[in-house]
């Protein structure tokens, strides 16, 4: 092999691919990253969702209050007209 080989990026890449496959201690460090990194997801996903049901909650009781306010504001109209 030429040093050109030796130093090319694609051949640093296979040689580290290489050693993590056939690592032991590697191969772990990786699996346990990828566990808390799915469950790091799983967490941030149920925490987003029971925000945006807090958010859609708070908007229906919104849109009732405001609802409720129109047909007073309504009401009042009539009985001021008549």
């Amino acid at each position: 092999m030429d040093w050109d080989d030796i130093v090319d990026p694609k051949v640093a890449v296979a040689v580290a691919v290489t050693a993590a496959v056939t690592s032991k201690p590697v191969r772990n460090a990786l699996r346990k990253g990828a566990v808390y990194g799915m469950a790091g997801l799983l967490v941030a996903k149920d925490r987003l969702s029971a925000a945006a049901g807090a958010f859609a909650e708070g908007a229906q009781q919104a849109a009732a209050a405001t609802k409720s306010a129109a047909e007073d504001l309504t009401e009042s109209a009539r009985q001021s007209a008549e």
